[in-house]
């Protein structure tokens, strides 16, 4: 391939790139930048490397992603509170077109379960189950045999399907719940949060050490109701913006985004009961700022 048809190829594929990187990393930006570095070995590979170039950036992109999250990790462990994926605002006002569309094909849910798999089970799992490469490919991405990688998708399948809520749950079931359990929250009415939320919820809080926030997940009915009639009974300054119904990663979702202290991005998931199981609060500034700058560049 000439000069020209090097780029167009590669441009072709970045949507494609971006998704896995996202996928595998859980944040837009070090996505984009894995991604730019991916752009730059292929720039400078010589030609004969390139017999199955697709193939070629894949391997390039999900190594250097590896990579990434093994450093990524360390952070996390020291990280105050639970640590959740960063989210992408899907409304008109989003964001660029690819980003859009990243975000529509990348549930918070999933992306958390992901969080539990190793790095090379995460791999193996998003190339098989998400981007449909042949195993054979997959074992050369990895150095691993063929067998081998089947089994760390086994095993990644299982874990994801154990951790993540994947009843399928259509926008207006979402939203009726989301409104519904922000309202009985505002109202004090405990009673009613309770009987929105299922046996087994967990409450997902990342506010970084950064501002008030569960430094622990919050399992339970009685401990998730507890806390979010707290949160929703203290009254805001009126600079802080009211909530706003949004698509965030596809999905409903209130956000604030005033560029305070209580801006926050708040999502839940809903068990084949219509019962409310999961629940995701980002209040982390530092990954609320940088929504915010994702949305500046529509």
């Amino acid at each position: 391939m000439n000069d020209t048809a090097t780029t167009d190829f590669f441009e072709r594929q970045r949507p494609r790139l971006l998704s896995l990187a996202y996928r595998m990393l859980g944040e837009i930006q070090a996505a984009e930048d894995i991604v730019q570095e991916g752009w730059l070995r292929w720039s400078a590979a010589p030609p004969q490397s390139l017999v199955a170039p697709g193939a070629w950036l894949t391997q390039v992109v999900t190594r250097l992603a590896i990579d990434q999250l093994r450093s990524a990790r360390q952070r996390r462990e020291v990280y105050a509170g639970p640590w959740l994926p960063e989210p992408i605002i899907n409304d008109e006002d989003g964001g660029p077109g690819h980003l859009m569309a990243l975000a529509q094909e990348c549930e918070l849910a999933l992306l958390w379960s992901l969080e539990r798999l190793a790095e090379e089970e995460r791999a193996a799992f998003l190339l098989s189950q998400v981007f449909e490469t042949p195993y054979a490919d997959i074992a050369r991405t990895l150095d691993k045999s063929e067998q081998a990688c089947r089994q760390l998708v086994s095993r990644a399948r299982q874990r994801v399907q154990d951790s993540s809520p994947r009843f399928d749950t259509t926008s207006e079931q979402l939203e009726s719940a989301l409104l519904s359990f922000a309202a009985a929250a505002a109202s004090g009415n405990r009673e009613e949060v309770l009987s929105l939320l299922a046996p087994d919820v967990l409450g997902l809080t990342d506010g970084g050490g950064l501002v008030s926030a569960a430094r622990i997940p919050l399992q339970g009915p009685a401990r998730v109701a507890q806390v979010f009639t707290h949160i929703a009974s203290k009254k805001q300054p009126p600079e802080s913006g009211e909530l706003e119904l949004l698509r965030v990663n596809g999905q409903p979702a209130l956000v604030r985004l005033a560029g305070d202290d209580s801006d926050m991005i708040f999502t839940i998931r809903l068990n084949s009961h219509g019962e409310i199981c999961w629940l995701y609060t980002l209040r982390n500034p530092q990954k609320l700022a940088r929504v915010r700058a994702l949305r500046k560049q529509h």
